[in-house]
């Protein structure tokens, strides 16, 4: 059945909760990109998340959004913590993909302290972005991030800033870490207070690479096979709050999209506990 949708968070736009995580076409070609993008509009996928930093990302979605534009919600982000170089990255984003703006410009992997304080500082990023806002280079700003850490951070973001979405880690394994399960509860507390968006990451993560081998695009171990994908993608969508980016490998894509069309009820922690067993998961943020 066709993936579900739902408003993504105040913006009104009814996103499919399964969103394009295009950190997948950072390093393919534009004959990979182009079967990639046919793939995800044959599904309905209809948001893209992806980043200045992916690679050849913004550049291989570029041929897409300048013919398809209206028929996604476009996101991209902002390593940059100053106004000037976010200026100049935004700029460059903005020809990398052919679009006169993008919905969602985000506050990529915000977690330091320091860079923290000068983000939000004046003649930091966030003072540019709002700019951009009023501008109309772009609708609406949100803030990212992984590790342990980053549910506490974004709780500091969040207090200071009425952002439109958040972005973290979530899968069953890294809500057994107390600490961050806290955590993350108090972000989604305070995102549907406010009718925020809540995008999660890392849904199918298997490890942290045992050695420096690697067999997917992805910096850690991922899941890879049917069964144990679909156990963990429907333990996400199964949080009724959230949406799932898919992982950034366009080779595990199609498995991932086949979860999503499949689900109808959340996998129970039993069965993901004896998955954790089986397949010696472990935690890959600490």
């Amino acid at each position: 059945m066709p993936i579900s949708k739902m408003s993504f968070g105040r913006t009104g736009h009814n996103s499919t909760r399964l969103l394009f995580g295009a950190a997948a076409l950072g390093n393919v070609t534009q004959d990979e990109a182009d079967q990639t993008m046919e793939l995800i509009i044959k599904h309905g996928i209809n948001h893209i998340d992806t980043a200045a930093s992916y690679g050849d990302s913004e550049l291989r979605l570029g041929p897409w959004m300048e013919k398809h534009r209206d028929d996604f919600f476009l996101a991209t982000k902002t390593g940059a913590r100053t106004y000037d170089k976010a200026k100049a990255e935004f700029e460059h984003s903005l020809e990398r993909l052919r679009v006169d703006n993008v919905d969602l410009i985000q506050l990529h992997y915000l977690v330091g302290e320091e860079e923290w304080d000068v983000a939000m500082a004046s003649g930091g990023v966030l003072e540019y972005l709002q700019e951009a806002r009023e501008q109309g280079l772009v609708k609406y700003i949100g803030v990212t991030g992984h590790d342990v850490a980053i549910a506490r951070m974004h709780q500091k973001s969040l207090d200071f800033f009425d952002f439109d979405s958040v972005l973290l880690p979530y899968n069953y394994l890294m809500m057994q870490n107390e600490t961050y399960r806290e955590g993350f509860e108090e972000v989604v507390r305070m995102c549907k207070d406010k009718n925020r968006a809540i995008q999660t990451i890392k849904s199918i993560t298997r490890r942290p690479y045992p050695k420096e081998e690697r067999t997917h695009n992805t910096w850690y171990e991922p899941l890879s096979d049917q069964d144990s994908i679909d156990k963990a993608v429907h333990w996400v969508l199964g949080n009724p709050d959230v949406f799932l980016n898919t992982a950034g490998d366009i080779h595990l894509l199609p498995m991932v999209l086949d979860a999503a069309e499949r689900f109808e009820e959340r996998t129970s922690d039993d069965v993901m506990q004896a998955m954790v067993d089986e397949w010696q998961m472990e935690p890959l943020f600490v």
